[in-house]
């Protein structure tokens, strides 16, 4: 009878993850900045105040628009230790929520800023959804997170 020797590794694998902005996410945001100025002159509300409140609503949907769209691709590694590092840098306090199909990542970086990533069905196929769950299971259960109990 042989006797099976203690493995060295724990099981975990790094895990990479690329995010990008999504497509999908552009068009809705383009449709909100078109759409909201019609919504505004079709409400109730007087002339006088629908047409500024029309334009400055084109011009903020543009803005969140352009600004989404200029969003680089980020590289993600979940380490086998349970940390993640965001482009390179060690990220904390790392959160991440579902909401259907939906990923939401929030982390803060070196500086103390809180930073936040979503990944939609087009950026995330359901293989690295399996992959992100798996990974941000391994973040909840690292060690470093104070205890609740004194």
């Amino acid at each position: 009878m042989t006797r099976r020797s203690t493995p060295w590794c724990n099981g975990y694998v790094p895990c990479r993850i690329e995010w990008r902005p999504s497509r999908w996410l552009l068009a809705a945001l383009f449709f909100l900045a078109i759409a909201a100025p019609f919504a505004t002159l079709a409400s109730g509300l007087p002339r006088a105040v629908a047409w500024p409140l029309a334009a400055a609503a084109a011009a903020h949907g543009l803005v969140a628009f352009v600004r989404e769209r200029r969003r680089g691709p980020r590289r993600l590694l979940f380490t086998a230790e349970g940390r993640l590092m965001v482009d390179g840098t060690e990220a904390m306090h790392v959160q991440v929520h579902w909401r259907g199909p939906l990923a939401f990542l929030s982390w803060r970086d070196a500086t103390g800023r809180r930073q936040r990533l979503a990944w939609w069905p087009d950026t995330l196929p359901s293989e690295r959804r399996r992959e992100l769950r798996l990974a941000a299971g391994r973040l909840s259960a690292a060690p470093g997170a104070p205890s609740v109990a004194p």
